[in-house]
């Protein structure tokens, strides 16, 4: 456990001492450079995510993957599911590195994402420790695929606050290639359109439709059956359901108060409802495994919400140490919880390096 707590710890010792950051640019949305703390955080992350060995609850599932690509020319990979992920294990196999590419890989990419994502936050260090306990620890160590696509989804996000709608799309697609369930986000544009909104929906039906034939077409059916007509019930469904209806919650109570660029505002309103729609459906539908899968792209907003909630329950822009030390000690429960008492927590521990 060890190696989770210290990735945990670190970055929440940093939050305690680290003010917000004053500086935004002309349309209201921060800075979000890389320095070398942060590019630290991006190797150390990665590797940590890439050498991990017998670590995660699908670690051998993707083996699967591996032994496809063994029998498969790459023209015919290109047209199967996934087929960004079903790359990677291309070039695994074509450097001989095999899995530890393919996780580094995606780790990377989920990493660039994150922190892209951090450092458009207010407390980029406390947006950062919120991830950990289940973004970093659970899902790029245990849903590689949907990971990639969280990570690429994120860096859309961020364009996306700074009205850059074509970027969106463009890292929501690229995000699709690695896991299909990317595309359900492509309407948040069109939703969330500050300008030109005719033409941005025009252009996301258009795209959409591209997008569907090329990456879901084929397999729609097959998403149905397993994730709503098999009536499957997700072990967790509910608990991951609350962990994002509470930063819902208190983002719609805390609306009027935040100091956000309207373009941002549009797009974590929109989060936060469907975050709460998505709790109420666990209760009204059978669903539970769909709604699951769709909560996990919702995660960022915890991001969001947990790095602004000291100005909002605090004074602006001021240190605020006892409401970040607060919102600390919930994400150390959360990861407390996981690792002693979560269902499948066995599979994280202990942290294993590939060695071989």
């Amino acid at each position: 456990m060890i190696p989770y707590w210290t990735l945990f710890l670190v970055p929440a010792l940093i939050a305690m001492s680290s003010p917000p950051t004053r500086r935004v640019r002309r349309d209201g949305t921060r800075f979000n450079r890389f320095d070398g703390a942060w590019l630290l955080v991006i190797i150390a992350l990665t590797l940590m995510i890439g050498l991990r060995y017998r670590v995660g609850g699908d670690w051998g599932a993707y083996f699967t993957y591996l032994d496809e690509a063994r029998s498969m020319s790459l023209a015919e990979t290109i047209f199967q599911d996934d087929p960004g992920y079903r790359l990677l294990n291309e070039l695994g196999l074509l450097t001989g590195l095999n899995m530890v590419l393919v996780n580094a890989v995606s780790g990377l990419l989920f990493t660039v994402g994150l922190v892209a994502f951090c450092r458009s936050m207010p407390r980029p260090w406390l947006a950062f420790t919120v991830a950990v306990p289940y973004l970093v620890v659970v899902v790029s160590m245990g849903y590689t695929r949907q990971s990639v696509a969280i990570g690429l989804v994120m860096l859309g996000l961020v364009a996306l606050g700074r009205q850059r709608a074509m970027s969106f799309i463009f890292w929501t697609l690229i995000a699709a290639l690695f896991h299909k369930s990317a595309i359900i986000l492509l309407p948040t544009v069109a939703l969330t359109a500050t300008r030109n909104r005719w033409l941005i929906i025009l252009l996301v039906g258009i795209i959409g439709s591209i997008g569907y034939q090329v990456v879901l077409a084929d397999s729609t059916a097959r998403l149905v059956e397993n994730y709503i007509g098999a009536n499957l019930v997700s072990t967790g469904a509910l608990i991951r359901l609350t962990m994002n209806v509470v930063p819902a919650l208190l983002f719609l109570y805390y609306r009027k108060r935040l100091r956000i660029a309207p373009a941002e505002y549009k797009v974590w309103r929109l989060f936060a409802l469907i975050s709460v729609g998505l709790f109420v459906g666990y209760f009204t539908t059978g669903a539970s495994t769909a709604l699951d899968r769709i909560a996990l792209y919702m995660i960022p907003l915890q991001l969001f919400a947990f790095s602004h909630l000291p100005d909002l329950m605090g004074r602006y822009n001021r240190m605020n140490q006892s409401i970040v030390l607060m919102v600390l000690a919930y994400s150390a429960l959360i990861l407390f919880v996981w690792l002693f008492f979560g269902n499948f927590s066995r599979a994280w521990l202990p942290y294993r390096v590939w060695l071989g």
